[in-house]
């Protein structure tokens, strides 16, 4: 018998673990019956339980649960320690538009415009400012859209009242898959944290509608998902003694950068944000989205750079494509040492985010199923 959402709310909701990926609600193959849905806080949730048809897809997909975990592996040419690394690198973005708005250097948005510009993708899906510290999924079809979405927003121009009280880096970017074929997408470049690309790679491996649509899989690094509620940022503004309405840039590499309107940067040890990071990455594995087709973060670079992890021969090759006329490479001949050292840097964090895991789910009493 399938095991189907009941259980994942058993095995993985109810002791914490679920990431809101969003993957389970896009994919169901229930849900033009509405079976289940996203709540506001983009949890999962049962919409209507009698029109589940308890196909046990949503459970067989999930980040959490490893019944196909040697499938994605097969299928990306896994290896240890991070997933398989063809080629590593240090770029950044050629257009001056795209670096005013990136966090880092702004490979991704520039690798995004670079295939929607040569015909290659439909539209990218991306995650977008809604406000201070808020995104939401996003179907970017011009160019404009993809670098407007660039970036790790800070914006308060909206006015808080607008928004709940509680606010998240994580955008739910799964669940515009379903909508992207209703829209006419059909050849989408996928932007996302490790769990959503993940949940993806399971959706390919069952060779679920429409996630066939998906071309090229861009991961990020991810230290983990904070929320940004209004406790969190008291507590932030007196470790880090600023006040909000001073701030100008927030960033995330190997401290939490806080960067001030008169140019003075704040770092905030990651290891000081357990308060405020979701409890289900905890027990996350992943660091370097070891299923993606390229690896994306700022962590091993310096300000204004991306590290680049190639991982694929699709990957490969979109990067290569774009060197000319859309990405420029780090070159420092004072220290040609200087790409292995940012590797080094990667699989540190890599190992310690496992490490951290692991630890995590020896003290936790572990339910059937869920992967160590």
């Amino acid at each position: 018998m399938n095991k189907t959402f009941f259980n994942l709310i058993q095995e993985v909701q109810k002791p914490g673990f679920c990431h809101h990926c969003g993957g389970c609600v896009a994919f169901c193959t229930a849900i033009n019956y509405g079976a289940l849905t996203l709540n506001e806080q983009g949890k999962p949730i049962y919409k209507d339980m009698e029109k589940c048809i308890e196909c046990g897809l949503c459970y067989s997909i999930c980040p959490e649960i490893s019944e196909l975990d040697e499938e994605i592996k097969r299928k990306t040419a896994w290896s240890i320690p991070i997933g398989r690394v063809i080629e590593m690198t240090i770029a950044r973005a050629k257009n001056p538009d795209i670096l005013e708005n990136a966090t880092d250097g702004g490979v991704v948005t520039a690798l995004l415009t670079h295939l929607l510009s040569i015909g290659r993708i439909d539209a990218a899906i991306v995650s977008r400012s809604t406000g201070f510290f808020n995104r939401e999924p996003f179907l970017a079809r011009t160019e404009e859209q993809i670098i407007e979405s660039a970036g790790f927003h800070f914006d308060t121009s909206h006015g808080m009242k607008v928004y709940s009280d509680e606010y998240s880096t994580f955008s739910s970017s799964v669940q515009e898959l379903a909508p992207m074929v209703r829209k006419g997408a059909r050849r989408i470049a996928f932007v996302g944290t490790p769990c959503q690309i993940n949940a993806i790679r399971k959706m390919e491996a069952l060779g679920v509608v429409p996630s066939d649509s998906i071309l090229y899989h861009f991961g990020l690094f991810c230290t983990g998902n904070f929320s940004f509620g209004e406790a969190e940022r008291k507590k932030l503004e007196e470790i880090g003694k600023f006040k909000w309405e001073g701030v100008r840039k927030v960033n995330v590499k190997e401290d939490l950068l806080i960067t001030l309107n008169s140019g003075e940067v704040k770092k905030i040890s990651l290891d000081k944000l357990d308060f405020m990071k979701r409890y289900a990455c905890r027990y996350c594995y992943d660091y370097s989205a070891e299923y993606a087709d390229i690896s994306f973060g700022g962590i091993g670079s310096e300000d204004g750079w991306t590290t680049v992890l190639i991982r694929s021969a699709i990957g490969r090759a979109v990067f290569a494509d774009s060197r000319e006329d859309d990405v420029e490479e780090y070159t420092h001949l004072d220290n040609p040492k200087f790409v292995s050292e940012a590797m080094d840097i990667v699989r540190k964090w890599s190992s310690k985010k496992k490490k951290a895991a692991r630890e995590n789910m020896r003290n936790f009493e572990k339910p059937v199923n869920i992967k160590e």
